[in-house]
Order: C-alpha cells, then structure tokens, then sequence
C-alpha cells in the first residue's frame, strides 16, 4: 500500500537538537577553521537531508492511482485537526494542502543549503573568532527556517498518521463493491465469503468502519469491500466527505452487489430501497447487480439472484454471479514458443 511504509516525520526542535548535537561531535573531533566547518557542514547536511528525505517518501499526487488520491483527500478532509490548522496556508486540509506543506519542506531544505553554501565562503575568508560567529550566526538562521516550517511539519506527520492503516486496496485487481441499507446483511455477506482465507480488515473512515477482504477464484484474487456509513442512504443524506468517498469507490468498483430485504425486517421499506440501488445504477459505470438476501423469509422483489446468508443458501451462487460480471481477464505473458 502506497502510504503503508512512510516514515516517521520529526519534529521541528527534534530535528534542530540532532542537528546541532550533532554538529557539535563533528567539531570537536577537529580544531580551528576546520571544526567550524565540518559543524556547518554538519548541520546543513542534517537539516537539508532529513525534510528533504520526507517529501521523497510521499507519492507523487500527480500519478496516484485516483481511487487513492480521493480516497485520500476524503480522509484528510475528514480528519479535524488537519483541515482546522491549515487555514494559514493554501488548501482545504485534504491532499493541497497536504502537498502545499511538503512544498514548504522543499523550500526549507533548499534554503538551508544555500545558507551552507553561504557560510562556507564566509568562514574561508575569516579569522577563527570571525569564523565561529559566522557559524553561529548559521545555526542561528537555518533554526529560524527550521521553525518557520514547524506547522508543517505537524501537519504531514498528521497526514502519514491517517493514511498509513488506509485498507490496503490494490486498484490492479478487481473489485466488488457491496452497498445496499442497513441490516439488510451486506457484513455478513463479506465476512461468509471471506472467512475462509480469514482476510477481512475493518477501517475507521466512517462511524461505522469500511470493511475490506478477499476471495479467489480460479487463482484470481478478488476485493470484497462492504460500505456501511457511506453507500446505505441517499445522495441527500451524505456529507461532502462521503461523497467523495463514494466517488473514489466509483474508480475502483468493477461490480456493485447491492443487498436488499424485502422482508422489510432491516427496517426499510423496500421502495426506498430498490430507489437507492436505482440512485446507483445511474452514477456507477460497473455492473449494478441486486440481490435479495433473506430469500428464506420473502423472495418478493425482482432480483438477480437471492440467497440466504443465514441459512447458508446461495451465497456462492452469488459470487459466482458477481465473478462473472466482472468479467476479469489476467494479462496473460506470451508463450515462448510463440
């Protein structure tokens, strides 16, 4: 996963203490001019490396799959205290303003080496009193960059820690959405068919977690993902956020199961049921399949398929339905002999 592996952003007095400290041991292994550089020298390179080593490790936004770039910006939208401390800066507290703070560390690296480069010249033309002060006077100004960007640097390490356990979605394999209201078994669905290979992660992005899992067939992996909090209530009843959650789904589905009761025992009547999945069919360019769970108490709507998670009765059918709709053919190397 994209986000899975980053590091551990510093922050600003971490990271003007390990310089400095640091610098201090390369000076007093020398003596004279030298030290004084070999502490400049030091410092930069800390300083310049370190936040510079923090923006390679993001993905560049500009090829990010777009399910994870809007999956992304969803949750850092979402998240309160990063969109709240970014009203100083350029962006929305999503994925700008997540990209106008590593800009930020850009600048701050690159103005520390041009201090360095600065410097050097300045200690070569000095005396060793003159010397330490110029180096001194460094310190002092690449501390004062250092701390210019410390919001920033806030901000990212917030942004790693919300995107780090994202569920690790793999837009290169397909993908079955399951949507549909609540209590009409879409859970209990993803975790019958996943249980067997015990892969199903639950992730916190809305009140009530977006779970993921898998399945195979015919040596194929396929995603599993149930939506509860975003794709069981109207367009209506969402909030900009989980709008453009649903909109990142839109990106990755390559089949849609959508659950309905027609029992009327998950609480909803089944026009309004049969209204979101009409909702659906409209803005999802994949295959909407409906099916009809509980089949043991009312099989009274016309459905693509019904089952009975409960009873244990056409559930594979269902996924067997729901592979074929898919339709996913693995890239397949040529033969050699061919």
């Amino acid at each position: 996963m994209i986000f899975e592996n980053l590091p551990t952003t510093p922050r600003s007095e971490e990271l003007i203490d390990k310089a400095f400290s640091r610098a201090a041991r390369a000076g007093r292994a020398k003596s004279g001019l030298e030290a004084q550089e070999s502490m400049l020298q030091t410092a930069a390179n800390i300083l310049s490396d370190n936040v510079q080593n923090v923006v390679t490790a993001w993905p560049d936004f500009e090829t990010v799959d777009p399910f994870y770039y809007e999956l992304a910006d969803a949750v850092l939208r979402r998240q309160g205290t990063f969109a709240s401390e970014a009203d100083d800066i350029e962006g929305d507290g999503g994925v700008d303003t997540l990209r106008q703070s590593l800009a930020n560390l850009t600048w701050a690296g690159r103005q520390i080496k041009e201090l360095h480069r600065e410097y050097v010249s300045k200690l070569r033309r000095s005396n060793i009193d003159t010397a330490r002060k110029h180096r001194k006077q460094a310190f002092a100004r690449m501390a004062d960059i250092i701390e210019q960007i410390e919001d920033d640097l806030l901000r990212v390490s917030e942004a790693r820690d919300a995107l780090k356990n994202l569920p690790d979605v793999r837009p290169d394999e397909p993908a079955i959405v399951v949507a549909g209201y609540p209590n009409v078994g879409k859970s209990s669905f993803v975790n019958t068919v996943t249980r067997a290979s015990n892969e199903i992660a639950s992730y916190p992005f809305t009140t009530k977690g977006v779970q993921l899992g898998h399945f195979e067939r015919n040596r194929i992996r396929y995603q599993i993902i149930d939506t509860p909090g975003l794709l069981d209530r109207p367009e209506a009843e969402r909030n900009d956020i989980e709008r453009q959650a649903v909109s990142a789904l839109e990106h990755l589905a390559d089949a849609v199961l959508f659950v309905v009761d027609a029992s009327g025992d998950c609480g909803y009547p089944l026009d309004a049921q049969l209204e979101l999945r009409d909702e659906l069919q409209r803005r999802f360019d994949a295959p909407v399949l409906t099916v009809c769970n509980k089949s043991d108490r009312s099989t009274d709507v016309d459905a693509d398929a019904y089952m009975s998670v409960t009873e244990g009765e056409g559930v594979d059918d269902v996924l067997d339905m729901a592979v074929d709709a898919v339709g996913f053919e693995p890239d397949i190397p040529p033969s050699r002999r061919e």
